[in-house]
């Protein structure tokens, strides 16, 4: 009976042995290109392909420059028509974590390009490190910023419009401001860094697209996802939300924040094409 409880024990210690090498080493460091498709009603004219990126988290263990540039290699191999990066450029307070340069993050970021424009807001993170230096990092390296403002995008026969509403947390979050600029009927996406705020998003906005949560980091079989940075919980961790007539997309972005652990939520780039439906 010794025998097998040490057997046991041992296979036990194993078996946590390799859980903890795959949440704090090898799921962190991975990266997937994950494709989804949204028919919408609100939809009007040809598709539009987004390429979404969210909290990269530049300095956390596992994501150097390195990471960035094989980031934006998956990205331009997408062949996107818009490029949306959702926030949380830098990193603040990570186990294991080192600074990197706001100029060097954007200077590597700055090889994205799109037909129809590379966008951005900023997250909670970089409101905390300096939001103006992070915003002028980008708008530097060819990175219009959209907190709080919007754009026409042309595409083909079709044009929709884009806003951007700024950090629910440490932003203006504007949204009249944001939708300001709006001047005709076609449809509108929203681009945010936190999705607390769809339920303050007005039913006019055809999508929106948020990031912030990372899914959790760690979603475990019966459990669910422990801990999701949100006030509603899993309500807007991760995917596509239908709710009261609205849609929402998260993404559960590349990087990580305090603790640099990754559990079947794999880091992400996501190719997402909006049609009509």
């Amino acid at each position: 009976m010794k025998r097998i409880a040490r057997r046991g024990t041992a296979v036990l210690l194993l078996v946590a042995a390799l859980l903890a090498l795959w949440a704090f080493w090898w799921e962190p460091r991975r990266l997937v290109v994950r494709r989804a498709s949204l028919a919408l009603p609100c939809w009007r004219g040809e598709p539009v392909t987004f390429a979404i990126v969210s909290d990269l988290h530049v300095g956390s263990p596992g994501i150097d420059v390195a990471k960035v540039d094989r980031v934006v290699d998956a990205i331009q191999s997408a062949h996107a028509d818009v490029v949306l990066l959702l926030g949380d450029f830098v990193i603040q307070d990570v186990i294991g974590g080192h600074p990197v340069s706001r100029e060097l993050i954007a200077q590597h970021l700055g090889r994205l390009h799109a037909p129809r424009g590379v966008f951005a807001v900023l997250g909670n993170h970089d409101w905390w490190l300096d939001a103006p230096r992070v915003r002028r990092a980008l708008e530097s390296a060819g990175i219009r910023v959209m907190d709080d403002a919007a754009v026409h995008v042309t595409r083909g026969s079709g044009s929709f419009w884009l806003a951007g509403v700024s950090d629910l947390w440490e932003g203006p979050h504007d949204i009249p401001l944001a939708l300001s600029g709006v001047t005709s009927d076609e449809p509108l996406i929203v681009m945010t860094h936190n999705p607390d705020i769809f339920p303050l998003i007005p039913p006019r906005v055809c999508l929106t697209l948020a990031g912030h949560t990372h899914g959790g980091q760690v979603a475990a079989p019966l459990i669910g996802r422990p801990i999701v940075s949100s006030r509603f919980g899993e309500r807007y961790a991760i995917g596509h939300i239908h709710e009261h007539g609205k849609h929402l997309f998260v993404t559960s972005g590349v990087g990580t924040s305090i603790i640099p652990v990754r559990f079947r939520v794999p880091p992400e780039v996501v190719i997402l094409r909006v049609g009509g439906g």
